[in-house]
């Protein structure tokens, strides 16, 4: 496994770099001090993992995470100092995977990482299917996209993860504590907030009325539920 670990704080770094290899000895990290050069070396070594600080000199964490997401489905940890709900949407929105403050305990990051290797391995599994929901919605899985109405509308990798559960649950109640837990890593698993929000922009874009929602039904003190629609929904190969 290779991981690029970007932070522009070299002690961090190195502790970054001795929690991995001590967890995975046949691992190896590359580091990188600013985004520009992280850009570079993400083009040169195809890391499977990155570890990226928000505030880096130059071109900034969440540039460099809106980049990568562009051209790659690497899983992306993001490292910051602020633990505001909004500064962990705004790297959550552009692509990452997960969201870790600082300072950390490196047994903290370990955990998240190897939570969210866990959850691309099992997406890439899970994903790989186009489902036809109703003649307004289609869910597919493998480019991480909806088409609602005709028009394609790219979802972030959480808002995938989200969506394939809730809908391999169709039905069926999905608890608060259980979907947090399997989106964003059992560490998270009482930051119900986080995902109240997540429902709220998923039902924007499959124009779910939040008043009156057609697709993710809300189950008052228990969780969310994948509403069927008229019929089964259909796999489409």
């Amino acid at each position: 496994m290779k991981i690029l670990v970007v932070d522009d704080e070299p002690d961090v770094a190195e502790l970054i770099t001795l929690a991995f290899n001590l967890r995975w000895q046949e691992c190896e990290v590359i580091a990188a001090g600013d985004g520009e050069t992280a850009l570079k070396l993400f083009e040169e070594q195809q890391p499977d993992l990155v570890v990226l600080d928000v505030g880096l000199p130059g071109i900034s964490g969440l540039d460099v995470c809106r980049r990568l997401r562009q051209r790659s489905d690497v899983p992306i940890l993001m490292l910051t100092i602020r633990g505001k709900l909004t500064d962990r949407l705004k790297g959550l929105d552009i692509g990452a995977d997960d969201y870790i403050v600082k300072p950390f305990d490196p047994l903290e990051l370990l955990a998240r990482t190897q939570a969210v290797l866990r959850r691309s391995r099992l997406q890439g599994v899970e994903n790989s299917a186009r489902i036809v929901v109703d003649e307004n919605l289609t869910i597919d899985l493998g480019e991480s996209k909806v088409v609602v109405r005709g028009e394609s509308i790219k979802l972030t990798p959480i808002e995938s993860r989200l969506l394939s559960h809730l809908v391999n649950n169709a039905g069926r109640v999905v608890p608060h504590d259980v979907l947090v837990a399997r989106v964003w890593g059992v560490e998270s698993r009482d930051d119900v907030l986080l995902l109240k929000v997540h429902i709220a922009r998923m039902r924007e874009k499959l124009s779910d009325d939040a008043r009156n929602p057609r697709y993710i039904l809300t189950e008052r003190g228990l969780g969310y539920r994948f509403a069927r629609i008229s019929s089964q929904p259909r796999v489409v190969d």
